[in-house]
């Protein structure tokens, strides 16, 4: 089946989880820059979600780019890794509003496990429809950048419940590694193209 519907059925999806995620800014109610200052923690909150959601975009942009159709099982894999992406608005927002508090870090935490997971699974399902030898399968490689960052997740879960801060830091250290899109699977569609 076309990849067309996959790609623009995940485009929106992922818009409205942005736009979610931004309505929860909310105005405050005074006119001075001291008013806006209960708001850094909400504000810190969406600007690390936004730098997620888009990471998440673009990879799978990138990885459903280097297939040329999907079949059902792609198709539940999608919903699947949509699914955990649309739990982000509610775990960032909570996070914001509590100032970075145990449980809600650690909540946070295990939802990007949870993202990390699905995509994963969504990656290696495309890969057995593709192919061991396929331009997707060589691209993705041992994926030791996504199991790496599983663990970074995992262990910032456990951490967020002796130091937030400390799991705050290394859950935008693994946006910092994935902020620069994958290029393993632009090489080697361009690659491809020139043979």
């Amino acid at each position: 089946m076309n990849k067309g519907r996959l790609e623009a059925f995940s485009d929106g999806v992922i818009a409205i989880i942005i736009t979610i995620m931004v309505l929860e800014l909310k105005t405050p109610h005074g006119h001075t820059l001291a008013d806006l200052k209960p708001l850094i923690p909400v504000a810190l909150s969406y600007v690390l979600s936004f730098v997620y959601v888009g990471i998440y975009w673009n990879n799978h942009h990138h990885m459903l780019h280097a297939v040329r159709q999907v079949r059902g099982a792609a198709l539940w894999a999608n919903l699947h890794l949509l699914f955990w992406l649309s739990i982000i608005p509610f775990v960032t927002s909570w996070m914001g509003e509590n100032h970075f508090s145990q449980w809600p870090v650690a909540l946070y935490g295990i939802v990007l496990v949870m993202n990390a997971v699905a995509y994963s699974i969504l990656a290696m399902v495309l890969v057995k429809q593709a192919g061991p030898e396929s331009a997707l399968a060589i691209a993705i490689g041992k994926d030791r950048k996504g199991k790496l960052s599983i663990v970074v997740y995992i262990l910032s879960v456990a951490v967020s419940f002796i130091s937030p801060a400390i799991s705050l830091g290394l859950y935008t250290l693994v946006a910092v590694i994935w902020f620069i899109p994958d290029t393993r699977i632009e090489r080697v569609l361009i690659d491809d193209h020139k043979e």
